[in-house]
C-alpha cells in the first residue's frame, strides 16, 4: 500500500511540473499610436527587455493605435486595474497629477540635453514618486519630444498668424490656455478624435513633434509645419499601482530598469531619425516654416504668471538646475 502511494505522488509530482514550467506572467501594455511611432519603438524595447531579463517568465502583450481607449481611458483603467500599464504623454497625466504639468509649460527646456538631466534627477525622480498617491506607478520618463504647429491655412511665423486658427490641443490647461494667449481658438480633444477632425477638416491645425507629423503623414491635411518647438513634452511608461505592487522584488527592480532603457533607446531614436523626417515632409510638399521663436517666448509671459504659483517650487528647482 505505501509502495502504491508514493508512486501516485511522484506520478502527481511530475504531472505538475509542466504547469509550473508552463506558468507565464501576461502584462498588457497599451499606446494610442501606430506602429511607426517612438512609443512602438519604446515598448517593443521596454518587452523584449522585461522577457530576455525574467528568462521568458514574463510576457508583454503590445496594443498600439488606441486599441484599449486614449489616454484618459487608459489611465483610468490603471488605476482601477483593468490595464497594466502603457507608454502615455505627459499632458494626460497631469490631468491625475497635475504638479506633472509643471513640464508643459512653453520654452521651459531650450533642448533635450536640459530636458533629460531635470527627468532623470531628483526632480524627475520625485514627481515619478508622486504618482502612487493616484494609484499609479511611473517607472521612467520616455519622450513626446518638442512639439511644432501644423496648419492647413497659412504660414505661421509669428504669434499674429495664430489669430483665428482652430487648433487641436492636448486636454490638459497649460496647452489650452498657451494656444489661447497666442491667438488660437483651442480645441482640446484626444488624439484619436484629433485625425478625424484634420481629415474632415473641422479644424485647421495641431501641435505636434516631427515624429507623429511624419508617423502619421499629417502633410497629407496640413500643408505648413511651423518649427516653433514651443514644448517640450515628456512620455512615460506607467503602470497600475495593483498590478505593479503584486510583482516580486526582483521583477519591479527588472520593469524600472528595462523602462528607462527603453525610454533613453526612444529619446536617441528620436532624435536620430528627425532631420530625415523633415526632409521627407518637405519632399512631400510640406512647407517648413522657420518662426520668430523669440516673438512667441515674449506672448506666452502670462502663462507663466498665471502658473507661477500652482508650479512655483518645481519651476524653481527646475530653473536653478539649469543655471
Amino acid at each position: 500500500m505505501r509502495k502504491v502511494i508514493v508512486s501516485f505522488l511522484l506520478a502527481a509530482a511530475v504531472m505538475a511540473i509542466p504547469s509550473a514550467l508552463s506558468a507565464q506572467t501576461k502584462i498588457r501594455l497599451a499606446h494610442v499610436v501606430n506602429e511607426k511611432d517612438g512609443f512602438h519603438i519604446a515598448a517593443m524595447k521596454f518587452q523584449e527587455l522585461v522577457e530576455s531579463g525574467s528568462s521568458g517568465k514574463i510576457r508583454i502583450e503590445l496594443f498600439p493605435n488606441a486599441t484599449l481607449g486614449d489616454e484618459r481611458t487608459l489611465l483610468e483603467g490603471m488605476q482601477i486595474g483593468t490595464i497594466d500599464m502603457g507608454v502615455i504623454t505627459n499632458g494626460p497625466v497631469a490631468n491625475f497629477l497635475p504638479e506633472m504639468a509643471v513640464f508643459e509649460l512653453p520654452f521651459l527646456f531650450a533642448n533635450r540635453k536640459q530636458a533629460y538631466a531635470v527627468l532623470d534627477g531628483p526632480i524627475g525622480k520625485e514627481l515619478l514618486k508622486k504618482l502612487e498617491t493616484v494609484n499609479l506607478i511611473g517607472l521612467a520618463y520616455a519622450e513626446r519630444g518638442f512639439r511644432n504647429l501644423t496648419n492647413s491655412k497659412h504660414e505661421v511665423k509669428s504669434p499674429a498668424d495664430m489669430k483665428g486658427l482652430k487648433v487641436r490641443v492636448m486636454e490638459n490647461p497649460v496647452y489650452i490656455d498657451t494656444f489661447k494667449t497666442l491667438g488660437a481658438n483651442t480645441l482640446p480633444m484626444a488624439w484619436t478624435e484629433a485625425l478625424t477632425a484634420l481629415q474632415q477638416k473641422t479644424i485647421d491645425g495641431q501641435e505636434n513633434p516631427v515624429n507623429v507629423i511624419h508617423s502619421f503623414k499629417l502633410n497629407e491635411t496640413q500643408k505648413f509645419l511651423s518649427l516653433t518647438r514651443h514644448t517640450y513634452s515628456p512620455a512615460l511608461f506607467v503602470m497600475s499601482a495593483r498590478v505593479f505592487n503584486k510583482l516580486s522584488g526582483a521583477d519591479k527592480d527588472l520593469f524600472r530598469k528595462s523602462a528607462q532603457t527603453a525610454a533613453e533607446f526612444e529619446r536617441r531614436a528620436n532624435e536620430d531619425s528627425e532631420e530625415t523626417q523633415l526632409a521627407d515632409l518637405r519632399a512631400k510638399g510640406m512647407v517648413v516654416v522657420d518662426p520668430d521663436v523669440a516673438s512667441f517666448k515674449a506672448a506666452v509671459a502670462p502663462v507663466y504668471a498665471k502658473y507661477e504659483k500652482a508650479y512655483g517650487k518645481y519651476l524653481k528647482q527646475i530653473n536653478d538646475q539649469l543655471k
